[in-house]
C-alpha cells in the first residue's frame, strides 16, 4: 500500500519546490555515464518514500552522491529529517542516533557493523515517464529538512537545523555567483561528501534548486577526479578543497578543461591558487561560510584579498567576532571571525578569530599566521599549530605543533620558525608525524589531534 504523504499547507509557511524542473527531462545527474532527468528522480524519490519507515529522521549515510540526493529527498517528502553527522564513523553516528530517539538510519551500502535500525536503499528503477502528468511536490518553508553537525575543530560537534526555506535562501546566493561566472547551466563534480553542508549547498541544493547537473560519485584520487570530470560535459565545475587541490596540482594528472573550480572548508593559500589556475587554466573561486550560517560570501584570491558578500547579507563586526545577517537565516547568527568592512559594507577583509589570538608577556600572535609560516618551510608537506588545554598559573596556554616534513627533523623546522617568529610563539612540543588526521573535508578536528599528539610523543 502506497504511503500518503502529509502536505498539508502550514499556516503563515509558504510551500517551495522540492526540485526546479523547468522541464522534466532536464539532467540533473550523471550515474555511471548515463543522464538522469528530474522526471526519473522524481520517480526514484517517491519509490523510495514509500518503503520509509514512519519516524521523525533519518541519519543518511549515502555515500554515492545520487543515491544521497534520492534519500534526502525522500527523507524530506515523509516530512522527516536528515540527520549529517559530521563523519560516518561509528562513535559519530550512535551518538547523533542517541540524540534523536526513534529515528533510523539509510544507506546504498551493505555496513558491518551496522547502526541500530539500519535500511539499505533498494534496487529499483521505475519506469521512465511516470511522472509527467503528477504535480510535482512542494515543501513548506518552515519543514527543518535537515540537523548538520560542526566538524568539531574547535571542540565538541554542535547541532544546526536547517528549514527548506533557509535552504533555498542559502542556494540562490551560490546560483547566483557561479552562474555569474559560467552561464545558466553547469555541470559539477565534488570530491567532498555530501553530509557535509558545504557538500550539500554545492552537490545536492545546487542540482535540486538549479538547473544543474551533478556527478554521483565522489573521487578522491587526482586521477579520479579527471574521470569524473570526463563523465559530464562542459562547462565543467570542480567542487574542491585546498587538501584536494594540492593533490591535483602535485600529481601532474590532465584533467578535461573545468570552467571553475571552487574551494572552501580550510584557508586557500594564495601560491596554490596561482598554481592551480596556471596549470588547469580556469579561476579558483573560494566561498566563506560556516555550518551555522551556510555561504555568504566569495572571492577570487588571485585577484582579491576581500570577500564580496552575497545580496542580502550583512555584517556586524564585535570586539569578539562578527554578528550575520543574512536571508537563509531567521535569527543573526555571531562567529568568531573578526573582519574589517570595506565599500560601504558590501565586502570585508578576514583579520582572523578571536580564540586564535595569542598572547605571552605583552607581545601578540595569532594561530593563523603561526600555521601560514610553518606551511611556508621548505619540506614541510603538512601541518598545524595549534594551543593546549589547561594553561599555567598566569593562564598562558602552551603552544603544540604536528608536521609531515620527510627528510627533516624538529630541531630544523623549529630553526627555520626562530628566524619568522618571536621566539616566545615557538611551538614545545613539534612533532613530527606521517600524516595528519584530517577528515573528509580535511579539517582537522582537535580531539584527533591531541590523540595524535599524545601517542606521537
Amino acid at each position: 500500500m502506497a504511503i500518503v504523504y502529509d502536505t498539508r499547507q502550514r499556516e503563515a509557511a509558504p510551500q517551495l519546490p522540492l526540485l526546479h524542473a523547468p522541464h522534466p527531462a532536464r539532467v540533473l545527474a550523471w550515474r555511471d555515464g548515463a543522464p538522469i532527468s528530474a522526471e526519473q528522480f522524481l520517480a526514484e524519490v517517491r519509490a523510495l518514500a514509500d518503503t520509509l519507515p514512519a519516524a521523525s529522521a533519518a541519519v543518511n549515510l549515502c555515500e554515492d552522491r545520487y543515491a544521497f540526493v534520492l534519500a534526502f529527498c525522500a527523507i524530506v517528502l515523509r516530512g522527516q529529517i536528515n540527520l549529517l553527522p559530521s563523519s560516518r564513523a561509528p562513535q559519530a553516528v550512535d551518538e547523533v542516533m542517541a540524540a534523536h530517539p526513534g529515528c533510523y538510519a539509510l544507506g546504498e551500502q551493505a555496513l558491518d557493523p551496522a547502526p541500530p535500525g539500519y535500511r539499505r536503499l533498494p534496487r529499483r528503477a521505475p519506469p521512465r515517464g511516470a511522472e509527467v502528468a503528477k504535480p510535482w511536490p512542494t515543501i513548506p518553508a518552515d519543514q527543518v529538512v535537515a540537523i548538520g553537525y560542526t566538524s568539531g575543530s574547535t571542540g565538541k560537534p554542535s547541532a544546526n537545523a536547517k528549514t527548506w526555506g533557509s535552504f533555498h535562501a542559502s542556494n540562490a546566493g551560490n546560483l547566483a555567483m557561479l552562474q555569474a561566472v559560467l552561464g545558466e547551466r553547469f555541470e559539477v563534480v565534488a570530491t567532498v561528501p555530501p553530509q557535509h553542508m558545504y557538500g550539500i549547498e554545492m552537490s545536492v541544493l545546487l542540482p535540486l534548486l538549479g538547473d544543474v547537473g551533478v556527478h554521483a560519485g565522489r573521487p578522491f584520487f587526482p586521477a579520479d577526479v579527471a574521470a569524473a570530470l570526463a563523465g559530464v560535459p562542459s562547462p565543467r565545475v570542480l567542487v574542491t578543497t585546498p587538501v584536494h587541490l594540492r593533490a591535483l596540482v602535485d600529481s601532474g594528472v590532465a584533467l578535461p578543461p573545468v570552467a571553475a573550480m571552487v574551494s572552501a572548508t580550510a584557508p586557500l593559500p594564495v601560491d596554490l591558487v596561482m598554481a592551480a589556475e596556471q596549470r588547469f587554466a580556469a579561476p579558483v573561486l573560494e566561498v566563506f561560510g560556516s555550518t551555522e550560517t551556510c555561504v555568504f560570501a566569495s572571492r577570487r584570491p588571485s585577484v582579491d584579498q576581500d570577500w564580496l558578500l552575497y545580496d542580502g547579507v550583512n555584517l556586524h563586526p564585535q570586539p569578539d567576532g562578527t554578528v550575520v545577517h543574512a536571508p537563509q537565516l531567521a535569527v543573526p547568527i555571531s562567529l568568531a571571525d573578526i573582519v574589517s568592512l570595506a565599500d560601504g559594507g558590501r565586502r570585508f577583509r578576514l583579520r582572523g578569530r578571536r580564540a586564535d589570538m595569542l598572547e605571552i608577556a605583552g607581545k601578540r600572535a595569532s594561530l593563523a599566521d603561526l600555521n601560514r609560516r610553518l606551511l611556508a618551510i621548505p619540506g614541510v608537506r603538512d601541518g598545524v599549530v595549534f594551543q593546549l588545554e589547561g594553561g599555567d598559573a598566569l593562564d598562558v596556554h602552551r603552544i603544540a605543533a604536528l608536521a609531515v616534513a620527510p627528510g627533516l627533523d624538529e630541531h630544523v623546522i623549529l630553526d627555520a620558525l626562530r628566524r619568522a617568529i618571536d621566539p616566545l610563539f615557538l611551538p614545545r612540543p613539534l612533532r613530527l608525524v606521517d600524516a595528519l588526521p584530517r577528515n573528509e573535508t580535511g579539517k582537522l578536528p582537535r580531539a584527533a589531534l591531541m590523540e595524535l599528539l599524545h601517542h606521537s610523543c
